[in-house]
């Protein structure tokens, strides 16, 4: 059709042009922004990341473990991903489908293409009435012009298109069902079906236009984001350097000019993508024991200000300049400090980005370069930095004697820095905390009831690390790491046992990248539970009813759900948030060795969570962590509860004294029968 003397198609292709290179040109800024980051090796297991890309993101499993939102979100994935074809076609005036399509294929292509418009409009109606009527609490006070001004553009789209469909001549009722009861029922003049049509291209147009400057610019990163995701096992940070066969370079030959992240551009490209990539779904602030607890860290505003600042700082970046302002002051130290490490962001992010990489290399940049604190996070940091050279100097949090390290094991006739099948690594906490020592010496009569060879390292034991690490001293821990490798490899040590989660990750996870590939490493509760089935320990059970927290380095982090559960002979009453979805005792991230501050009207972590646990009923918290035993006992009896804690391994060992008990209760009864 003409409008005067111009043509309707070049009227179409001016509008086409000026939103697609507005469009193009935007994807390649970012684009530019995102390749400045860092190298980062994500070209490996492709398999593995296409099987990744078909279930998290065409599957959209992650964004469907919230039923609501999820499933209103997977009707406009879908119905987009199915008439997207049709937008190519209508914009090139039918030529797609006149030229290209088969024959054979018409029909159920647009099925499909119908489909796809319903069912984008049923979830636009349902996410618009959910957003208008039925507000979510973490949208409320919060502007929702342009999330709703995209689901207006979007229903325009779909609704246009079913009377762009009436117009058609021959359309039919069998592959084009609501098309075709349009033009049956409403029967729309030759004037609306083309008001309609420009009203479909103009809302497109206007869609691509908007993509890019909004948080629609997921529809874009999403898929690269999915496909490149960290494929390591969750929380395993990376080493200062990585020589050519993938390993750490070990300290005596590091050749390191700068640690962690000061600059956008310390960042890997990998990490900056997650800027472009967000959807703003807020699910990671949802399950933030920081941001729950009031203080400055939101994780969602973390990713944000990755893309902000790049978008702030264009030129200069692409100058290949540092901005004044760097990306640690965007962040904001207190939110840096802030973070527990507890991954329960990134485990509800459903298109896997990295949040917690971005706060633990600021840290190692402000503990190991610049070394002082703005005044807000001061009285938060000192007590770490006494933690720190504590592990200096005594190569233990507590700053007690290394040579004392293995006295909680007086007694129970145990080796010490000998050769033995299983080496239990007791962790700083059971080796110089009264509370945690009893777990220790607990797991050990456990292991040697079943018939194992044990032993453990006594004072050649050094921390782990974890604390060194996640506090931001990279140097440290690769120090303790090296050293307990050195050790673990004069022994001959290639099964280890540990109560601490913390550790059990360490060692387990993160001493593959210093030479420990070939141990093994088990949490306490694993080998429980593991020796409980092959008949070595009697069938667990429990007294009274209990409920279990699961420490987010065992759970989340370490995938360890049912062996705890099952070690003890179950659990009564599980917490509303339990498993992977479980909520941080506080203790993480270094945060055990540090101060927490709280606003008023706001609980610390640790009391959220027991109040939580308290709601259980239960008489006994079960937990398998020396930090959650320490972090809700302390939190239980704030909130004047008193249900009792007790670690995996006590609840075991007590059934374990009780059936022997019973044992000789029994024997003494036949030998007085017998004497009668």
């Amino acid at each position: 059709m003409d409008y005067g003397p111009v043509p309707g198609w070049m009227i179409l292709a001016i509008i086409g042009a000026i939103s697609i290179s507005f469009f193009t040109y935007q994807v390649w800024k970012a684009t530019r922004l995102v390749m400045i980051g860092k190298p980062n090796n994500r070209f490996d297991n492709w398999p593995a990341r296409i099987k990744e890309v078909a279930t998290g993101w065409l599957g959209q499993k992650r964004v469907l473990e919230d039923k609501i939102a999820g499933g209103i979100h997977v009707l406009m994935f879908w119905g987009f991903l199915m008439l997207s074809t049709d937008m190519f076609d209508l914009a090139t005036a039918n030529w797609f489908s006149h030229n290209l399509l088969p024959e054979v294929i018409k029909g159920p292509w647009n099925l499909m293409v119908e489909t796809g418009y319903t069912i984008a409009l049923v979830g636009c109606m349902a996410a618009l009435t959910r957003r208008v009527v039925f507000t979510p609490d973490k949208l409320k006070g919060k502007s929702q012009l342009e999330g709703n001004v995209i689901l207006l553009l979007i229903m325009t789209i779909t609704v246009t298109s079913f009377f762009v469909e009436a117009g058609e001549q021959g359309v039919s009722s069998t592959y084009e069902p609501i098309g075709a009861w349009v033009a049956e029922t409403i029967v729309p003049s030759t004037n609306v079906v083309v008001g309609a049509y420009w009203a479909h291209m103009l809302a497109i147009a206007t869609f691509l236009f908007l993509i890019p400057l909004s948080k629609h610019m997921h529809l874009v990163m999403a898929l690269p984001n999915v496909f490149f995701h960290d494929m390591r096992p969750m929380a395993t940070m990376e080493p200062m350097q990585v020589g050519e066969d993938g390993k750490a370079v070990l300290l005596d030959d590091l050749d390191v000019e700068s640690f962690g992240t000061v600059n956008y551009t310390d960042l890997t490209w990998r990490n900056l993508i997650d800027g472009w990539a967000c959807t703003s779904c807020a699910r990671c602030q949802d399950v933030c024991p920081a941001y729950a607890s009031g203080k400055s860290l939101n994780p969602m505003q973390i990713i944000h200000d990755v893309r902000n600042y790049a978008n702030d700082n264009y030129t200069t970046l692409m100058a290949g300049e540092a901005p004044e302002q760097d990306i640690i002051a965007r962040f904001g130290e207190d939110s840096i400090w802030a973070c527990t490490t507890c991954h329960a962001c990134v485990e509800a992010c459903p298109i896997y980005i990295d949040h917690v990489p971005k706060l633990t290399d600021a840290r190692r940049h402000l503990m190991m370069e610049r070394m002082e604190f703005d005044e807000k996070v001061e009285d938060t940091v000192m007590p770490l930095m006494a933690t720190i050279e504590n592990l200096e100097s005594d190569s233990n949090p507590y700053g007690l004697p290394s040579h004392e390290r293995g006295d909680w094991a007086e007694g129970l006739d145990v080796k010490v820095a000998e050769p033995a099948e299983y080496i239990y690594f007791a962790g700083c906490a059971a080796s110089f905390d009264e509370r945690n020592k009893k777990v220790a010496r607990d797991t050990i009569s456990i292991m040697k009831e079943a018939g194992l060879d044990v032993g453990i390292l006594g004072m050649q034991e050094g921390c782990s690390g974890d604390a060194a690490r996640r506090a931001g001293n990279e140097y440290l821990f690769q120090m303790l790491a090296e050293t307990n490798l050195a050790t673990f490899e004069e022994i001959g040590v290639k099964k280890v046992v540990a109560s601490c989660p913390h550790c059990f990750h360490t060692l387990g996870k993160e001493y593959k990248d210093y030479g420990g590939e070939d141990i093994e490493v088990m949490h306490h509760s694993q080998l429980i539970n593991h020796l409980q089935s092959e008949g070595k320990l009697p069938e667990p059970k429990h007294d009274g009813s209990v409920t279990y927290h699961d420490p987010c380095y065992l759970g989340r982090i370490g995938g360890e759900l049912e062996a705890p559960r099952k070690a003890i002979g179950g659990v009564d009453i599980e917490t509303e948030r339990s498993g992977k979805s479980s909520f941080c005792c506080g203790a993480g991230g270094a945060q055990m060795w540090m101060e927490e501050h709280v606003d008023e009207g706001y609980d610390r972590v640790n009391i959220i969570r027991s109040k939580e646990l308290a709601e259980t009923g239960a008489d006994t918290v079960a937990v398998g962590c020396p930090f959650c035993s320490t972090m809700i006992t302390d939190g239980l009896s704030a909130i004047g509860s008193e249900m009792e804690v007790k670690d995996i391994a006590e609840i075991v060992w007590e059934q374990l004294k009780a059936n022997d008990a019973a044992i000789e209760a029994k024997k003494s009864d036949k030998s007085e029968a017998a004497e009668a």
